[in-house]
């Protein structure tokens, strides 16, 4: 008996031992899937899978529902089941408006106010900059690319897979054959230009890029779970940008168009309706689509004599006219609590960071220095925008457009040139015979050049006592730090100039410029200091704004009292552009202003390049007027200049763009590397320099380090090489003029 009871209490403790065990391994394993749970970001309830198409080089006139010769149903379709944008703005090219919309920042502070980013120059986003697909991927979000990038790819660092983009294929350059995938930076350095992820697409020649950047995203739906994690697409399409190519069976249904490139223009934008449509069919098809958010969106306006339209706005792509900037956009998706309406809401490209991750659950309080705001409220409910302004840009080094017109405008243009450098002879005497406090002062020989013309011509500033009588005043100039700030971004016309002669009015002091370059010749140091600084507030209405921007002149640290008419507190030949409210002010050279109608032409008039850039209608005019004032709500066509009527405004908008200019890091548009060339590297554009190089310390941007280095640059010249450099300021003439 005693070993019978033995036995069961043996068995009874062997059990318990084992329950014991089995808990506590049930408990390690708990404990284990907590951690993990932890260490994986959590799926927040109802976060939408985000689809964002962006089409390149589309006009307000080249959808639909603007107009109706132009064949897009699915466009227009999800445009009016969803809310149309129809007070959306974007940049004028190509790369400012893409860095906006991965940044959320203006391009006066990414360094990227002067044109696009060509395949040669070693540039792209800072890097020390946070992007959209970074923050969603923090969100818990799947993040893919197909398309475009246009973002520069010099280094490894600069690749959309560094950028927080989990895959990536596409494109790196601007601007790609859609067969043949070669795109070139000038005649004879060409290239092939399609990637997957960090490596060459080879083997693709053949396939329309439209049709392969669909089938491309239709695979990334399939493949992807939509209950397992939310996802985010950029399909950014090459199309409708040049070269003009579409296959025949799309060109049918436009025949009776008598413009060639209208036709194919039109053409490519229904392939862009046929890409959407099977996108959409596949967000259906998996799954996707009762959570998702579709955005449509265009990078800029369109050029009218390669096939675009932007009738009945004025201007056209490269311009900071309407037609340049405001945009095509819709939103499309079942989460929108008020659809079916057209939204007058004021919309800019930099808005979508802050709505797509403010969607996604994500945390902006990180991302520094933004400028966008959260406009989900305002698209889905309908509510009030929080934006009342936009920076259009502030691009100090734009140069004049006298420089560079027709041949029937040649001799007036001499002339006009001629002039000016008679006057920059005159002013470059002035500050000898002033005090060192007057010169020091003086930031910006060309500042209101156009407006003060006559009296600079004058000797009457010679007279000794002059520069006494007006040391007192004068400090206005060290007073709007725009001219500071100027002084820095600025080179001298010479350095890496388009090919254009240079204009007095973008000539500085050499010894401003080695000061500066002493004090800020980095590019990061700059721009993380102004992007510690907050953004400026934003008044909310009409009535808050005019004293907002009265309270603003009072309220920075370094402005005048009292803003004098005679003064105005911005350099007016600098190229500017703002929007406050109903206002918009341009500043400068805006680009080519004209109203292009529907193309009646049956081919293109003259070298398609000659087209991009501004032309003189009325030379003497043209180069004197460098101030426009419009009401864009009640003149949205821009044909109604209001300056000389309300000047209030004007100097109100002028202290607005000095007060932004105060905040902007200096551009960096550094000249072609050599390094580039796609024949270096097995005929491909591929990033060419080395991850352990400092890039600062390599490239300095658009900088002259001083006079020594620039007399050691001439010396090792040879005939060869000035050849050399004169077909590659050719060149960068060209492709920096907005191309």
């Amino acid at each position: 008996m005693q070993t019978v009871a033995l036995t069961v209490l043996s068995v009874l403790l062997s059990l318990d031992c084992l329950s014991a065990h089995r808990a506590e391994q049930n408990q390690t394993q708990n404990q284990t899937q907590n951690q993990n749970q932890n260490q994986k970001p959590k799926k927040k309830k109802n976060q939408p899978h985000i689809i964002f198409i962006l089409t390149d080089d589309q006009g307000f006139n080249d959808i639909g529902y603007h107009n109706p010769t132009i064949k897009t149903p699915t466009l227009d379709k999800l445009a009016a089941e969803g809310v149309t944008l129809e007070n959306y703005y974007v940049q004028p090219i190509c790369t400012p408006s893409r860095s906006q919309l991965i940044t959320g920042r203006y391009q006066i502070h990414t360094g990227l106010q002067h044109s696009i980013i060509r395949p040669s120059q070693p540039s792209c986003l800072p890097a020390h900059m946070d992007t959209l697909p970074e923050r969603l991927r923090e969100a818990g979000y799947a993040t893919h690319m197909v398309g475009k990038w246009h973002l520069g790819f010099y280094r490894k660092a600069c690749l959309p897979t560094r950028k927080g983009f989990d895959s990536f294929f596409g494109s790196l350059t601007g601007s790609v054959d859609y067969y043949s995938y070669g795109s070139c930076d000038g005649p004879g350095l060409c290239g092939y230009d399609l990637h997957e992820d960090e490596d060459v697409a080879w083997g693709q020649e053949g396939k329309y890029s439209t049709t392969l950047f669909t089938q491309r995203a239709r695979k990334i739906l399939e493949s992807h779970d939509p209950t397992d994690k939310p996802l985010f697409l950029l399909l950014s399409l090459q199309a409708v940008h040049t070269p003009l190519q579409t296959p025949k069976s799309y060109i049918y249904p436009y025949r009776d168009m008598a413009n060639v490139a209208r036709r194919k223009f039109a053409a490519m934008v229904s392939t862009v309706d046929e890409a959407v449509r099977n996108v959409t069919y596949a967000l259906r098809k998996h799954g996707f689509y009762r959570n998702s958010v579709i955005i449509y969106s265009t990078d800029n306006g369109a050029q009218p004599f390669t096939g675009g339209s932007n009738w009945p706005l004025r201007g056209r792509k490269g311009t900071y006219w309407e037609g340049g900037v405001r945009g095509v956009a819709f939103v499309h998706s079942p989460l929108l609590r008020r659809r079916r309406r057209v939204s007058k809401a004021l919309v800019h490209i930099t808005d979508w960071f802050p709505t797509l991750v403010g969607l996604a659950g994500g945390n902006t309080s990180e991302s520094h220095g933004l400028d966008g705001f959260d406009v989900w409220p305002a698209i889905s409910e309908g509510r009030e925008s929080p934006r009342q302004e936009i920076l259009h840009n502030i691009d100090p080094l734009h140069k004049p457009a006298a420089a560079s017109g027709n041949d029937h405008n040649k001799t007036s243009t001499k002339k006009i040139q001629k002039k000016k450098i008679q006057k920059k002879k005159i002013q470059k005497l002035k500050p000898k015979q002033k005090s060192a406090f007057r010169l020091k002062t003086t930031k910006k020989p060309r500042t209101f050049s156009h407006h003060a013309a006559k009296p600079k011509i004058k000797p009457k500033p010679k007279i000794k006592p002059l520069p006494k009588s007006k040391l007192k005043p004068k400090p206005r100039t060290k007073v709007h730090p725009q001219n500071r700030s100027l002084s820095h971004h600025s080179p001298r016309p010479k350095s890496y100039s388009s090919g254009a002669p240079p204009v007095s009015g973008m000539s500085r002091p050499r010894s401003q410029i080695q000061s500066r370059l002493k004090s800020k010749s980095r590019r990061n140091i700059s721009q993380k200091q102004t992007l510690s600084r907050s953004r400026p507030p934003q008044p909310k209405s009409q009535t808050q704004l005019t004293s907002h921007l009265r309270n603003q002149n009072m309220s920075q640290p370094t402005s005048h009292p009292a803003v004098r008419p005679s003064e105005p507190p911005w350099d007016a030949s600098v190229q500017a552009a703002i929007r406050v409210g109903d206002w918009k002010l341009l500043t400068g050279d805006p680009g080519h202003g004209d109203w292009v109608p529907p193309q009646v032409l049956p081919t293109l008039p003259g070298r398609w390049w000659n087209l991009e850039r501004a032309v003189l209608l009325f030379p003497k005019s043209s180069a004197l007027k460098n101030v426009w004032l419009f009401n864009i709500t009640a003149d949205p066509c821009e044909r109604r200049d209001l300056a000389d009527q309300r000047p209030d405004v004007v100097q109100r908008l002028m202290a607005r763009l000095a007060y932004y200019n105060q905040t902007a890091v200096p551009v960096y548009f550094p000249p072609d590397d050599p390094l580039a060339d796609p024949s270096r590297h097995g005929g491909a554009w591929v990033p060419w320099v080395d991850e352990e190089e400092d890039e600062e310390g390599k490239y300095h941007g658009v900088y002259k380090k001083g006079r020594n280095n620039k007399k050691k640059r001439k010396k090792p010249r040879c005939p060869l090489c000035k050849l050399k450099s004169f077909f590659l300021k050719l060149n960068t003439g060209m492709m920096s003029n907005r191309i």
